[in-house]
């Protein structure tokens, strides 16, 4: 073999290689298991999912555009999380936590919170404390919007954004699921109209964090969450719109 062919060999390696490497990279899709997990679950959170709300297979599977296999395991997987109630021969519900279930959630949730709030306010930035200021700026918009949606969507995200700083995935992950067991609450119990978390509330842990007081902080969430809990009431929020509207779909 010549160096010529040698050299022509390697610039052509080489200029495949370019060649390849020009291509863009496509992102890998979402798979159909996570798509449906978190429809149901983003559902629950921002409070279009209340409980007690039915699930039908048949229904799933035409708007996800699969198999009943794959929505049964994703439906297992949600009951496995507190978030779906799986009943023989009836099908999947949203859960309908008891007053019993409600209060040891409120309990735990308390409890890591106090934690995360705690080590927030030892790791919080200044780029951190300015995306508080405007998650702040963001619930008093949809408040004086009127958008409960939103109100919902925010007012969770804010307690998910405290654990956030917390640098914890771990502990992030299991807030994470109380915060949307607690929302199931919120839509079985608390009266129509309320936001899940009052504002001024929020606004004062956050000047708590930003003044770097731990023992601020802890006692304002602990009350904050008190004040939620008590809030609930028996009476059940009734919703009447299509499942695919309630999943945002």
């Amino acid at each position: 073999m010549t160096v010529h062919s040698l050299t022509k060999g390697g610039a052509k390696s080489i200029a495949n290689k370019a060649k390849a490497a020009a291509v863009p990279t496509e992102r890998p899709p979402v798979d159909a298991d996570t798509r449906i997990y978190q429809a149901i679950f983003d559902g629950v959170l921002n409070h279009r999912l209340t409980p007690g709300t039915k699930l039908p297979e048949p229904e799933l599977c035409q708007l996800f555009g699969v198999g009943r296999a794959v929505v049964r395991r994703v439906l297992e997987k949600l009951a496995h999380d507190g978030i779906v109630a799986l009943r023989p021969n009836k099908g999947a519900v949203i859960a309908e936590p008891t007053p019993e279930e409600t209060g040891q959630i409120f309990e735990a949730r308390r409890a890591l919170e106090r934690v995360l709030v705690e080590m927030a306010v030892a790791r919080v930035t200044a780029a951190d404390l300015r995306d508080l200021r405007r998650q702040l700026a963001d619930e008093h918009d949809a408040m004086h919007r009127f958008d409960q949606p939103s109100w919902a969507r925010l007012a969770s995200g804010f307690h998910l954004r405290i654990a956030a700083l917390a640098r914890n995935p771990v502990l992030q992950r299991y807030l994470t699921e109380l915060v949307s067991r607690c929302s199931l609450i919120v839509g079985l119990y608390e009266p129509p109209g309320h936001a899940p978390c009052e504002h001024d509330e929020h606004a004062a842990i956050v000047d708590c964090i930003e003044q770097r007081d731990a023992a601020g902080a802890i006692a304002r969430m602990d009350a904050h969450l008190r004040e939620l809990e008590q809030r609930i009431e028996t009476s059940r929020m009734q919703g009447e719109k299509s499942l695919a509207q309630l999943l945002g779909l």
